[in-house]
């Protein structure tokens, strides 16, 4: 029995550790549909084109897992100018898999014009800007969205131009996963509001998703607290104290009160979860800063979560309760990420003797060993 729990502690620990947070992860395109009075209609797409290029879509949680992942770098690595150039071949069969559509049919819509930035930050996805164009009748009252999901997940909103009166008016945000279109926008003077639950399910299913599959430094930083609590009221005190500052450092982020850029959040992100791991190695028990020093690598994590949002965005009405929700989710995350990693090992031997020996120093000494290849290869 002991060594049946030995060999799945080191498979789940291992299975972290083969999953690098240091390539690209795939991230949902961001589409922004305006509406003009005159019926003209702009599109703004958001979205790596050498993802899209390469077929690397939301089933692959890093981008080294695609068959395709040489060719993704090759293009990584390619300037603007000769990235457009590999894009523009594909401009027909995008127009030709997505769609708008009114209550006269799909819309027709033509490539406008294609922004490109620097490769920049090889660890960050270089996102890029995609125009297209179109016209709808001004008496349409009624939009939908589809973008397939072999290009990835997406989340679009619409906003509804009058020049005439220099007013306009934005929709909520819809997140779209599962290759589904989106429900119907209005095209009234006043978008239609989701409700309530709808808000806080959808925030609430982002933030559990990116912990459980996508957050995998995360996921290495909550096995680290684990690791050394041996009973579960200060193992929870520590989460809760985690999330809490998460909270704070990402809604200060939203509301654009701090910020910092990914190529010093993320080095700082993998150095605290070799500083987790290394903590367990050298104290034998909690001590009473560990509560304290959890708090401050949640600071630094919730601007890595803010990262996210800051793509997605949060709807203005609800900010609060998209922002809490979004919370919820990665609280819940982390709590079954605990609950999994206690029913293997926890529960069963959390008060043997060769507990430490057996369970907290080698599963400390693989999360140390991650997280600092991780600072050295995201500083690079």
């Amino acid at each position: 029995m002991q060594f049946i729990h030995k060999i799945l502690l080191s498979l789940v620990i291992y299975s972290f550790c083969l999953n690098p947070a240091l390539a690209d992860v795939v991230k949902p395109a961001l589409v922004e549909i305006n509406i003009h009075s005159s019926g003209k209609v702009d599109i703004e797409i958001r979205a790596s084109i050498e993802a899209l290029l390469t077929g690397i879509n939301a089933q692959y949680k890093n981008t080294k897992d695609a068959p395709t992942a040489d060719d993704y770098d090759v293009l990584r690595a390619m300037s603007p100018a000769e990235l457009d150039k590999e894009f523009s071949t594909f401009h027909q069969e995008m127009l030709d898999s997505l769609f708008l559509k009114t209550e006269a049919g799909k819309v027709t819509l033509s490539v406008n014009t294609v922004t490109i930035p620097e490769p920049g930050y090889t660890k960050v996805p270089r996102i890029s800007i995609i125009n297209l164009s179109g016209q709808i009748l001004t008496s349409s009252r009624e939009l939908e969205w589809y973008y397939p999901a072999r290009f990835g997940d997406n989340a679009v909103r619409v906003r509804q131009i009058d020049e005439a009166n220099e007013q306009w008016h934005w929709s909520e945000w819809q997140w779209l996963r599962k290759d589904q279109a989106s429900e119907l926008f209005s095209m009234q003077e006043v978008f239609a509001k989701r409700s309530l639950t709808a808000v806080i399910g959808s925030y609430i299913a982002v933030g559990f998703e990116h912990i459980i599959p996508k957050g995998t430094d995360h996921l290495l930083f909550i096995l680290g607290i684990f690791l050394l609590s041996v009973r579960l009221k200060p193992l929870l005190w520590q989460v809760t104290m985690f999330t809490l500052a998460h909270t704070i450092t990402l809604g200060l982020s939203m509301n654009g009160v701090i910020s910092l850029p990914a190529n010093i959040v993320e080095p700082l992100i993998a150095l605290s979860i070799a500083y987790i791991g290394i903590e367990n190695i050298v104290h034998k028990s909690l001590h009473k800063s560990r509560l304290v020093l959890v708090f401050l690598f949640g600071l630094l994590h919730g601007l890595g979560f803010a990262g996210v949002l800051n793509d997605f965005g949060l709807p203005e009405d609800d900010f609060a309760t998209a922002l809490i929700s979004f919370n919820v989710g990665v609280e819940l995350a982390q709590l079954t990420v605990i609950a999994i990693a206690f029913a293997i090992v926890g529960f069963w031997f959390r008060h043997k003797h060769w507990y430490r020996k057996r369970i907290i120093i080698p599963g400390s000494v693989l999360i140390s060993i991650t997280g600092l290849l991780w600072t050295i290869q995201r500083i690079q």
